[in-house]
């Protein structure tokens, strides 16, 4: 859907890499936790 709404455009890799995220986040047990990136794969 956001694609479709031209809001983000996302390869494919970035695309499971949030759908990834969003799982963690919604199968947890504990609250979700702020993340600080340090680095990136694609510098």
């Amino acid at each position: 859907m956001l694609g479709e709404r031209n809001v983000i455009t996302l390869d494919e890799e970035r695309k499971a890499a949030m759908v990834s995220n969003l799982l963690v986040v919604l199968c947890s047990d504990r609250d979700a936790q702020p993340v600080l990136n340090t680095g990136s794969l694609y510098q």
